[in-house]
């Protein structure tokens, strides 16, 4: 039970316990914790995914986005730089940009038309110096010193990351070694999008972050999974945990000598269903194109972007919070530019494999929404996180919630709880 409260500056939270293998339930359900977590996370010293460098290629290009809930433009300016700005006019708060992306010169608030260049710059003000003599802009009034708030950017083999903090350490040391080195293991070469789409989902964002980390339930909650054989606990494969506990990496291998599991035989698993058949094997028809026989990798960085590679069908997420128990999820498909035509249609196919209406991951865009609602009126009861201990170092098994702790550790050192 978690009855006590602290203060941390205006908000009064809830206060947790020592163990962070139960997490309680409030902290998917208080508004204070909502409005720490845009200051503490998004605004504090993280590296938010903003899109693909592959979506703003020429000059002018640009993407609208979010860090938590705050809106911003993407820009590739004219001297091939990558800016980040918020996408909110300086003048009466209204949105700069109106469009998902695109490609201008500049642009122009519709409401009293305030002029940015793709650096986000204020430029110019409509009737600046009055009209006939008369009115205009105070005299001390500077454009210069009315520009939206600006990110930092740094990119890392075609991602393009923002942070609104200057003591965000380097995308390399925030991320450590393994997790960077399995990135770049993905994305080795240029990418080219193939496919996009947006998903609404009925729960806190936390919800889904953790169920992306949470490589205990892949092979009982997805069919699919299981049946074919795509991801089966028994078979070979690991977690990586960053030493911040943030980021992580499950990975595994198909082992086509596996005919039956002892294990998931023994616990009957509804998972498990010998009967379920596919009309189109090709569905499953994959190559190894990364030479080490992992056919599933899931990665996770801090707080909301996740790379996926689920056979040849490889895909970033990004996670983003749009009120308590409402979360934006952001499916980008990616195949590279060197494909050829057989390898993309193999990707365009097996991207049915994952989405809200995928064979493997249509549960997961529920199952959120399942915990939500069953924990209404919990708000002074725990979760129990303890599925292969109580700590957060990787393993070479993926039957732990390692990963699940992991990312809850990294969020109370943000959050100070």
């Amino acid at each position: 039970m978690t009855t006590n409260t602290f203060s941390m500056g205006r908000s009064v939270v809830p206060r947790w316990g020592e163990d962070t293998s139960e997490i309680p339930y409030w902290v998917y359900q208080n508004e204070d914790v909502r409005r720490l977590e845009q200051e503490k996370i998004y605004q504090g010293p993280a590296w938010n995914y903003l899109c693909l460098e592959a979506e703003i290629p020429r000059a002018g290009d640009y993407r609208t986005t979010f860090i938590g809930e705050m809106p911003v433009v993407v820009a590739r300016g004219d001297d091939g730089e990558i800016y980040a700005f918020e996408n909110r006019c300086s003048h009466r708060g209204a949105l700069i940009a109106l469009e998902d992306g695109g490609n201008a010169k500049d642009f122009t608030c519709v409401y009293h038309a305030w002029n940015y260049d793709l650096r986000g710059d204020l430029k110019g003000v409509a009737f600046q110096h009055g009209v006939g003599g008369k009115g205009g802009m105070h005299d001390a009034f500077r454009m210069e010193d009315h520009n939206p708030r600006k990110l930092r950017v740094t990119t890392l083999c075609g991602l393009v990351f923002g942070s609104l903090n200057d003591d965000v350490p380097s995308i390399e040391e925030y991320l450590g070694d393994e997790v960077l080195e399995r990135i770049e293991r993905v994305l080795h070469k240029p990418v080219k999008v193939i496919g996009q789409f947006k998903q609404i989902l009925p729960n806190n964002w936390k919800l889904y972050f953790e169920n992306v980390k949470d490589t205990y339930h892949a092979s009982l909650l997805h069919v699919f999974f299981t049946t074919f054989r795509l991801n089966r606990l028994s078979q070979k494969g690991g977690v990586i945990v960053s030493e911040s506990g943030a980021h992580h990496v499950s990975y595994s291998a198909i082992d086509p000598k596996e005919q039956v599991s002892a294990e998931y035989e023994a616990e009957k698993l509804r998972s498990d269903k010998e009967d379920y058949r596919l009309q189109d094997t090709s569905l499953l028809a994959g190559v190894d194109e990364f030479g080490d026989g992992v056919t599933l990798q899931i990665l996770s960085v801090f707080p909301g972007f996740v790379l996926q590679q689920i056979q040849n069908s490889i895909a970033v997420r990004q996670i983003l919070p749009k009120e308590q128990e409402l979360t934006e999820l952001n499916w980008t498909y990616i195949g590279f530019v060197d494909d050829t035509p057989e390898m993309q249609t193999m990707r365009l196919k097996q991207a049915n494999l994952i989405g809200p209406s995928g064979f493997v991951s249509m549960e997961d865009g529920a199952v959120g929404g399942f915990v939500q609602r069953g924990i209404r009126c919990a708000g002074d009861q725990v979760s129990v996180v303890q599925m292969g201990g109580k700590g957060i170092a990787g393993a070479d098994y993926r039957a732990t919630e390692t990963s699940v702790r992991g990312f809850w550790h990294a969020y109370r050192a943000y959050m100070g709880l």
